[in-house]
């Protein structure tokens, strides 16, 4: 922590997500005070203030007007969010939102524009960049040790029974925006763009599987052509019973790299083999929430520090419009039956 000033924020938002938020404001009780959380149901937002300690906030608008409250966390649903950053935005209030940051790159990049005309910072919640083995991988590759890139496998080999999808909403466009891309793979996805930066084109085959009933699609697979010269592959599903921990491996010059579990291991081309970072769960199979909620504590903490020491969050809304381009490309491909480049839509 590089500031000692404590920020004030409010949550609006109290559903499955929102549990690892609450136990990481817990922890930073003293950086981080909550002014109030809020969520559309009473008996919602009630029993998620009993069960953490905050105070209940009425509405949204008392959040918004609250002259104590420097940030909103906004943990609703997709289709939920445009009106309300654009109230807290325009009440001066940073915003920290969930993934994904709206349903459409289109709506994305208007959550963007609001939050840069109202001056404030828009942070996203793409806590795995701060898994230890992310951050030891990402410093690696920074230093030139493990040469360049250029093969990349995405694996995603998740399950949700069907009760997941069952909730109202849950793997509708209408709602989330789409399936396991949007709602699942971004992550992992989103870890792989911060390593290896754009990718130029793609081509893919998104599908629903007969193991759920849902709008959305449940299984995707596509090849990337990265801006670097990199080539790879990507396989994200719901419906690879049991589940399993999503990974990202990389064949670089020097080794073979895989990131898997909250674990980097690398294998060098002289025979070496190291490992860095402890095993984790990460929600891959029938409990979406089975996993550590550290690396939310070490966001929420920098996006407390960017406040008090004015400067961007590690995770910026602009960084985010680069994983939702992507998805927005792989659909398109499969959608229409054609390779989609995405030279150009970087910036």
């Amino acid at each position: 922590m590089t500031s000692k000033t404590r920020i004030g924020i409010g949550i609006v938002g109290t559903g499955m997500a929102a549990k690892p938020h609450a136990l990481a404001l817990g922890d930073l009780a003293d950086r981080v005070e909550v002014r109030g959380a809020y969520a559309r149901s009473a008996e919602r937002r009630n029993a998620f203030a009993a069960t953490y300690g905050f105070p209940v906030a009425e509405s949204a608008e008392e959040l918004a007007a609250d002259p104590n409250v420097d940030a909103l966390l906004l943990i609703t649903p997709p289709n939920a969010r445009r009106e309300l950053v654009s109230l807290f935005a325009n009440a001066g209030k940073h915003v920290l939102c969930e993934k994904p940051l709206e349903r459409t790159t289109e709506s994305a990049q208007a959550i963007v524009r609001t939050c840069g005309d109202a001056g404030v910072k828009l942070g996203v919640v793409f806590q795995h960049r701060f898994r230890a083995a992310s951050q030891k991988l990402a410093a690696m590759l920074s230093s030139g040790d493990l040469g360049a890139i250029r093969v990349v496998r995405a694996d995603v080999p998740w399950w949700r029974d069907q009760t997941y999808y069952d909730e109202s909403g849950r793997g509708t466009y209408a709602r989330d925006g789409g399936g396991v891309l949007i709602s699942q793979a971004i992550h992992t996805l989103d870890l792989m763009l911060s390593l290896t930066g754009p990718v130029a084109s793609v081509q893919a085959l998104c599908a629903t599987t007969p193991f759920h009933r849902m709008e959305a699609e449940d299984f995707a697979a596509g090849a990337m052509m990265f801006e670097n010269g990199a080539v790879g592959v990507l396989h994200a599903s719901t419906a690879s019973f049991p589940g399993d921990a999503e990974s990202l491996t990389f064949e670089c010059d020097h080794a073979s790299v895989l990131v898997k579990s909250g674990v980097l291991t690398l294998r060098w081309r002289d025979g070496r083999t190291e490992s860095h970072g402890e095993e984790a769960g990460t929600g891959g199979g029938a409990d979406p929430m089975a996993f550590p909620y550290e690396w939310h504590k070490s966001l929420i903490a920098d996006f407390a520090d960017a406040i008090a020491d004015d400067r961007p969050p590690r995770v910026t809304g602009a960084d985010a419009l680069h994983v939702h381009r992507l998805i927005t490309a792989l659909e398109t491909s499969s959608r229409e039956g054609r390779r989609v480049d995405l030279s150009g839509a970087q910036t």
